[in-house]
């Protein structure tokens, strides 16, 4: 039995005149105003931005990753860096949807269609002049001083040489004070401008608050020709104008972070008794203003034995992956949980879209370069891999410029 065809609305004629940027302000005011959660979102290399609105919070699956395969839900992902009580595994159904590259209609799905009257007030009403983004109920991590990282940094090196892990990722936060008038759809458009390789985000849910971000990093993707994505990203230094990304010069200490992530990928591929894929790289790889080594994994679904189960079986191996967690997992983690000194959040975590775009179409991306909303600040978060040679002062200015990439839209 094929699924139900979602309802295509069109705009009543009170809001004919309205461009699509507006429009989609308006469904976002809509949502906010009536306690609904939302993720606006802009894939790689795309041209439009996207808002998917779920009805009501209660109606959202948590606990297990999204399932990658065409006969599942459609809806958006968004997983912490670890599941809990005050962090909850998210998935969104897309109850309606607004595409910008079809501005004059939103769909909705068969189970919204009772949101029909709801939504043609939305967009029958005036321009919203601001929107009340859900804040969470969670206190703010502390901002983290560089002596407190250095110290961090040293357990880690330490912890390294005495082989308790063979890598770790440490994290810090900074507060920045958001400026006067600061509006997230403004600066989503920003990072849109500012970032055209990167997955941009803007995900506001009542009870878990409201983060904004462009990733660089895909960890889990399902084109339209059947072929599943993953990649390896690690290591990092500063792009230098006028020098061509390839002339980067890399440092061991990068290198060998980047191939213990890159084997990392091989050991889950492994795990799964897959041998027929395809790897490429590393090769520099530009990210906004920085440069990482990056090395792709594609694997053509249609010579896999489960295709359908493929996808989901390796993000539920590869998260929280060695790029932003260190191997081996579990003693990585038990070393974060230990020092680190915050609870992460939705930083480092994954987020995007699920059979949104197309049956059997996903694209997941670590929750990398975000900052997560406060009433009248910003909390930002970057990390940085730790390997024996790492020193304390580079691994600080590293999540300096790392925190660039999304603060450039607080000034």
């Amino acid at each position: 039995m094929q699924p139900a065809e979602p309802r295509l609305l069109p705009w009543p004629a009170a809001a004919a005149g309205l461009d699509a940027p507006a429009r989609l302000r308006h469904l976002a005011a809509g949502a906010l105003r009536t306690g609904r959660p939302l993720a606006i979102w802009r894939a790689p290399d795309g041209a439009h931005a996207r808002i998917l609105i779920s009805r009501s919070l209660e109606d959202t699956y948590t606990g297990l990753p999204p399932a990658l395969d065409a006969q599942a839900p459609a809806g958006f992902a968004f997983f912490p860096f670890r599941d809990s009580d005050h962090n909850p595994a998210l998935f969104l159904p897309a109850d309606v949807q607004y595409d910008l590259a079809r501005p004059d209609v939103v769909s909705l799905s068969p189970a919204a269609r009772a949101l029909v009257g709801n939504i043609t007030a939305w967009l029958a009403l005036p321009p919203p002049a601001a929107l009340a983004w859900h804040y969470g109920p969670q206190p703010a991590p502390p901002a983290t001083t560089e002596a407190d990282y250095t110290e961090l940094v040293r357990t880690g090196v330490a912890a390294i040489v005495a082989k308790e892990v063979v890598k770790v990722v440490s994290s810090r936060v900074a507060h920045r004070l958001l400026p006067a008038g600061f509006d997230p759809l403004v600066a989503f458009a920003g990072l849109c401008e500012k970032y055209g390789r990167a997955f941009v985000s803007l995900v506001s849910v009542p009870g878990v608050g409201t983060w904004l971000g462009a990733s660089p990093e895909v960890l889990a993707e399902v084109t339209a020709d059947g072929q599943f994505h993953t990649m390896a990203l690690a290591g990092t230094q500063p792009l230098v104008p006028g020098v061509p990304p390839q002339a980067a010069i890399w440092r061991q200490k990068e290198i060998e972070e980047q191939a213990l992530v890159a084997r990392y990928i091989v050991s889950c591929f492994k795990q799964l008794r897959l041998r027929d894929y395809h790897e490429a790289g590393p090769r520099t790889a530009v990210a906004g203003q920085l440069l990482h080594l990056r090395t792709d994994f594609e694997v053509d679904l249609k010579n896999v034995p489960s295709p359908a189960s493929l996808g989901t079986d390796m993000l539920r191996l590869l998260h929280p992956t060695s790029a932003v967690g260190g191997m081996p997992k579990a003693a990585a983690l038990a070393f974060l949980s230990r020092y680190e000194g915050y609870d992460r959040a939705y930083y480092s975590g994954f987020l995007g879209p699920v059979n949104v775009t197309a049956p059997g179409v996903s694209g997941l991306y670590v929750n990398l370069r975000c900052l997560q909303l406060r009433p009248t600040e910003a909390i930002l978060y970057a990390g940085t891999g730790l390997t024996a040679d790492s020193d304390p002062a580079r691994e600080w200015q590293e999540t300096e410029m790392k925190l660039q990439t999304v603060g450039a839209v607080l000034t």
